[in-house]
């Protein structure tokens, strides 16, 4: 059972328990409740909120280099940025829970502040500098790692269908020194309902075969059947 104050049952959540708990209010605290508040001493969020954002990217990409050793540096940013930011961040912030304690002013709640990605987005951020400072760099990858590994699996996922030939000419390029080359090897059906078979071929093997459409659907079908067989992931 919960203790009934907020910020204990926040802290049981996200199981940390702050020793300076003067940290974690002020992660919390919008510059809207500062400006209605002006007496306050907790000061508002942002300072931390730049701090998170350089503690976050640094984590993040720790975890990503060591996550998925044969990614390209272009690959590990694109998967990085896609993690932090403000919509990315919002989603973890909601799933903590983060909104429900937030400090806001009275018309920026009112609006809606605490359902607003930007504001979700930097308080999380704000949280993770708050709690580097407080535990430092092993407390914040003990947080983090568990709730971006779901997250960065759904990001490549969708990534993967969206524009698998991108994803594997990277990969191609980089760990085999080839660029994937595709050929239509087949094309059936009435006009007016074509279908199309396309391999890709790495070097002189053929990777992956797809069907499609159009030429660009199986292709891109092709080059995702051969990141299954190739890559493996």
């Amino acid at each position: 059972m919960g203790s009934g104050d907020p910020l204990d049952e926040f802290q049981e959540r996200i199981g940390y328990r702050f020793r300076n708990l003067f940290l974690l209010k002020q992660a919390i605290t919008h510059p809207s409740y500062i400006n209605e508040h002006p007496r306050d001493e907790t000061g508002d969020n942002q300072r931390l909120e730049f701090l998170g954002d350089a503690v976050l990217d640094f984590v993040a990409g720790t975890w990503i280099y060591h996550r998925y050793p044969h990614f390209s540096e272009g690959q590990m940013t694109r998967l990085r940025a896609a993690l932090v930011c403000s919509g990315a961040l919002a989603r973890l912030a909601r799933q903590i829970g983060l909104g429900c304690i937030l400090r806001l002013g009275r018309g920026e709640d009112e609006s809606g502040g605490r359902e607003r990605d930007t504001i979700l987005g930097d308080a999380f951020e704000a949280l993770v500098g708050a709690l580097y400072l407080d535990g430092g760099i092993r407390t914040v990858t003990t947080f983090v790692e568990p709730l971006v590994e779901p997250l960065a699996g759904e990001i490549l996922s969708r990534e993967a269908d969206v524009d698998a030939k991108s994803r594997l000419q990277e990969w191609s390029q980089g760990v085999l020194g080839v660029t994937p080359r595709y050929r239509i090897v087949a094309e059936m059906g009435p006009d007016h309902a074509r279908t199309f078979v396309a391999e890709v071929l790495l070097g002189d093997r053929v990777a992956g075969q797809g069907t499609g459409s159009s030429k660009q659907a199986a292709e891109q079908a092709a080059a995702r059947a051969a990141w299954a067989a190739v890559v493996g992931n």
